[in-house]
């Protein structure tokens, strides 16, 4: 049986690690390196990257590095991979086939796509034509409406008024690999998981499952994992938190005999 992953999302906003919460605050709480490198010694399973940058500026300080441009989340992905030794998904901003490209190419294993291959679906098959399936990550952030998961587009702020399942299956069918599925309502809320969502979207489809969005204590993977079939649990402002760490969420699975790598 394939063991659950636990992810680490981390977002990028102007080259700073930044806490979201529904996809509109948004607070400055870290850098971008030293992030990875703290991720990479709790060796995680895998880690993501989500750049949220509207003008795509960068200014990205270590001690011994400097940057300042636009169009550089390449350098960003670049410098990322020399201290990040586990599997490495990069998001935000793709809108075409060499955006991709560069971001394989500097270290990332994997792409999110989102309102790039909403508004030119045909991007999708040729990401994985060209790269494989298992490149590329299809995210859907979706908002509850009607009672249906309604697919938002740019940043969370455009309405597409289609629903996950029918987005899902579209792209299942372009040759995606997987689907990043993000709730725009639970965003740093701290409220649990919607599991009756995620469970809908797990059985409408036979791509893996990566559900995000609303991780405010440990037992809520415990929940997630117990209720519904998923391949992976990830989450953003619940790891910035040295009381709410990686390996102590690693140690608390285990302990409840949970299939998880």
């Amino acid at each position: 049986m394939i063991k659950i992953r636990l992810i680490p999302v981390l977002y990028i906003k102007n080259g700073l690690i930044v806490r979201s919460e529904n996809f509109s605050y948004h607070q400055n709480i870290g850098n971008v390196i030293n992030e990875a490198s703290r991720y990479n010694e709790w060796n995680v399973d895998e880690l993501i990257y989500i750049d949220i940058s509207r003008e795509k500026c960068y200014d990205l300080r270590r001690d011994d590095l400097y940057i300042k441009s636009h169009d550089s989340i390449e350098k960003i992905i670049s410098e990322i991979a020399k201290v990040c030794f586990m599997p490495l998904t990069i998001g935000g901003g793709v809108r075409n086939i060499n955006d991709i490209s560069y971001r394989i190419k500097n270290g990332a294993d994997k792409i999110t796509l989102n309102t790039g291959a909403f508004e030119h679906p045909k991007l999708i098959s040729q990401a994985a034509n060209k790269f494989g399936s298992q490149c590329v990550v299809i995210s859907v952030d979706y908002k509850i409406i009607d009672n249906q998961p309604i697919v938002f587009t740019n940043f969370g702020q455009k309405n597409t008024k289609t629903t996950a399942f029918s987005w899902i299956k579209i792209c299942e069918n372009l040759g995606a690999g997987e689907i990043f599925l993000n709730s725009i309502d639970r965003d740093g809320r701290a409220n649990g998981y919607d599991i009756d969502t995620i469970s809908r979207v797990v059985e409408s489809t036979k791509l893996p499952v990566v559900a995000c969005g609303g991780a405010g204590g440990l037992y809520d993977f415990v929940n997630l994992a117990k209720k519904v079939n998923i391949s992976a649990i990830a989450a953003g402002n619940i790891f910035h938190f040295t009381e709410l760490s990686y390996p102590r969420a690693k140690i608390l699975l285990k302990k409840e005999k949970l299939n998880f790598r």
